[in-house]
């Protein structure tokens, strides 16, 4: 045996490589969340004039349960004595990031682009640093500086380039559901360690649906329903089945192997590709302009997100 195999053997050594492995596991699941979210900004944004934001939100949540329900169900089930145990706890988490940070962006997507709705939505992980920060975590000089750089980016393309805001109604939605989400986020870290992953995602799904109900029949009462056609039916399954039960699972184990912080890096990601799925899809267009900020986040998020 060498030296450095004798190094490695160590329990110091084997602990460092273990710690390495998670956190490089938490940022493919934060990375692939973020993909797949950037799809339901676009998925919203093709809703916009066909579907009642409310009922939109409420048919996601409805689909994802029924895709989440054959993997959970039984998890949830035996740990139902836990789940009451923390019932206020769950509710919570499921008010932010089910049922208000989702209706949210629906909303959004009725008045703003989709390049806009994910532009915005990078500042989330702002809050998540800054959050860590207070409540005794440290980001580290790397760490910072990739957060600024990135949210340089962010300003910049959210101004024109100029740096002085001039929301529009979706965007203030948008500030709105941003901040949503990053208070769930943020919550995640103190998810009882006793409960599944499986069972929390399915309790958060239910919980969140059902304070939705009450706006859907008012949605219902006032704006009426929508037609079942291709065109809302097909972005509805993205939104309830990707977006939701896959995007959150990957999003909370993101968050329980790196924290909310650095899984909040990757995030920035999302103005990226939600760029390169609204061309294609929406006809919304990036310029020369966009491109550069675009670089700015993407060097942030490199920076940000290494070891």
């Amino acid at each position: 045996m060498t030296v450095l195999d004798r190094v490695r053997s160590t329990p110091r050594a084997a602990a460092v490589e273990k710690v390495g492995g998670a956190s490089g596991l938490g940022l493919v699941f934060a990375a692939v969340a973020t993909v797949v979210w950037s799809g339901s900004f676009v998925a919203s944004r093709a809703l916009h004039d066909s579907v009642p934001p409310v009922q939109a939100a409420f048919w996601r949540w409805l689909i994802a349960i029924a895709a989440v329900a054959p993997f959970a169900l039984r998890e949830a089930w035996r740990q139902r004595a836990l789940i009451r145990r923390h019932l206020g706890y769950l509710t919570l988490a499921s008010l932010l990031g089910i049922t208000v940070y989702n209706t949210l962006v629906n909303q959004a997507g009725t008045s703003t682009s989709a390049g806009n709705m994910g532009m915005i939505m990078a500042a989330s992980p702002v809050l998540m640093a800054v959050h860590e920060r207070l409540t005794g975590g440290r980001l580290g000089a790397r760490r910072t500086v990739g957060l600024l750089v990135a949210v340089t980016g962010v300003l910049l393309l959210v101004s024109g380039g100029s740096l002085t805001l001039d929301l529009a109604a979706g965007d203030v939605w948008m500030v709105a559901a941003a901040l949503s989400f990053a208070s769930y986020s943020v919550l995640l870290r103190r998810r009882p360690a006793q409960l599944g992953p499986l069972a929390f995602l399915f309790a958060t799904f239910v919980l969140g649906a059902l304070m939705l109900a009450p706006a859907y029949g008012v949605s219902l009462a006032t704006q009426g329903g929508f037609a079942a056609t291709p065109a809302t039916v097909g972005p509805l399954l993205y939104v309830g089945v990707l977006s939701s039960a896959l995007a959150f699972f990957a999003w909370n184990k993101a968050i329980s192997l790196i924290g909310a912080a650095r899984a909040g890096v990757v995030y920035y990601l999302q103005p990226v590709c939600v760029a390169l799925l609204s061309y294609p899809l929406l006809g919304e267009t990036t310029g020369p302009a966009q491109l550069l900020c675009m670089a700015l986040i993407l060097g942030g998020v490199v920076l940000g997100s290494r070891r």
